[in-house]
């Protein structure tokens, strides 16, 4: 058993870790970066709906069936992220958007992903709870769709008016969340696959919420042609990469 958590342990922080794959973008300087940050809202609405469509949804159908099992949790997802943008609105609609006060799509974004990361984390263990190779490979698996999705949402918190470092660390702090996952999933042992289960469409629900009601709509804003076509050739690379890992699984 020992060995299970050491494996598991290892693995969440790696995973972790990835969240930092959006330090990346600092390389820019400050002026190109802001050029670029709406390809970045553009490539992770990509992600976050083919991370739904072609991962999540696929996974839970399979385990509860394309009924009720899986249609109630979707909605409540929805109404879920509903109910919390219309709060996080309510606290903030008083307050411009600045580094001090982002804008409501960051921290939306931050607490879909935490939910994700938190859902991955039970994922891992539960996976290294049936065998060791199968923990690895799963890990293997969340590590590579999470580069593409880290360096989208780590556009949306600068985007949203998140400073780069408090983008670090809110992101790295969202990211960490997987360990608590990993330890409750080991801990409630066997019954962490139906618990996984039934968080998968409240965590796509999330993600296309969050990518329809909140990055779409910022997309919108540009219209200019030129612009708008690179906005979406970038959000066909998200859903394009998040095809390929399909392929890897």
């Amino acid at each position: 058993m020992f060995q299970i958590w050491l494996y598991s342990l290892i693995s969440v922080i790696i995973v972790s870790l990835v969240s930092l794959a959006g330090i990346i973008t600092l390389a820019l300087k400050e002026a190109k970066l802001k050029k670029f940050l709406i390809l970045f809202v553009s490539f992770s609405a990509g992600a976050l709906l083919g991370d739904a469509f072609l991962h999540l949804f696929p996974e839970a159908i399979e385990r509860l069936g394309f009924g009720a099992k899986f249609g109630i949790p979707l909605i409540a997802g929805i109404l879920l992220f509903f109910v919390l943008e219309k709060y996080i609105h309510w606290r903030h609609c008083h307050e411009p958007t600045s580094a001090n006060h982002p804008h409501h799509l960051g921290s939306m974004n931050l607490v879909g992903d935490g939910l994700h990361n938190f859902i991955d984390g039970m994922i891992i263990a539960a996976s290294y709870v049936i065998s060791i190779p199968l923990g690895l490979a799963t890990t293997l698996a969340i590590i590579f769709h999470e580069i593409p999705q880290e360096i989208g949402d780590f556009g949306i918190l600068l985007h949203s008016g998140f400073s780069k470092k408090k983008a670090i660390v809110w992101n790295l702090f969202s990211a960490s969340l997987s360990v608590l996952g990993m330890i409750i999933g080991l801990l409630v042992g066997s019954q962490a696959d139906y618990f996984v289960f039934y968080m998968l469409p409240i965590a796509a629900a999330g993600f296309i919420y969050i990518a329809t009601a909140d990055l779409i709509p910022e997309l919108h804003k540009e219209t200019k042609m030129s612009k708008s076509l690179l906005q979406l050739v970038c959000f066909i690379i998200g859903v394009g990469l998040m095809y390929l890992f399909t392929l890897m699984e």
